[in-house]
């Protein structure tokens, strides 16, 4: 492992614990040149999930997009980012264990809004007007009613 301090190659591991419900090592490790000290993570690697666009196009799956897109539907709502955190670490398990290697972005979707939809009801109300593209005014007060009869 390369020091990030002073480049050296040689180091020793200090101490090494299993993180992230043991899919990582979280290794503390001590440059044998500088001394300094630095944590390193490792992690499976997994092949990468695609998804379909509504447009068919297609991308690698972004939990960053995905994390962005909900600060934005919880702007100003007591909402911890831990949570958010948690949120799309289920999605992004989910998604993996349909064992395909292609999801579209509805799905990817339609698992957010139903973890949403317990968390902050508008929350859930923000981006279901994004995800589904509310048209107009009529199009959100059937949300709404739905979001209601459901309680």
């Amino acid at each position: 492992m390369k020091c990030p301090y002073c480049g050296f190659l040689e180091d020793r591991v200090i101490d090494s614990r299993p993180t992230d419900e043991n899919s990582a090592i979280r290794r503390r490790r001590e440059c044998a040149k500088c001394l300094k000290r630095f944590t390193t993570y490792e992690k499976i690697e997994n092949l990468p999930l695609v998804v379909i666009k509504k447009d068919k196009t297609r991308q690698t799956f972004d939990r960053e997009k995905l994390i962005n897109g909900l600060l934005r539907a919880c702007g100003k709502r007591p909402i911890s980012v831990n949570d958010l955190e948690k949120l799309v670490d289920s999605i992004e398990s989910q998604a993996y264990n349909t064992m395909r290697r292609e999801i579209t972005s509805e799905e990817i979707g339609e698992m957010v809004m139903e973890r949403l939809k317990d968390m902050d009801e508008v929350a859930y109300v923000r981006f279901a007007s994004v995800y589904r593209q509310f048209k107009d005014i009529n199009t959100f007060m059937d949300e709404l009613r739905n979001l209601l009869k459901d309680k």
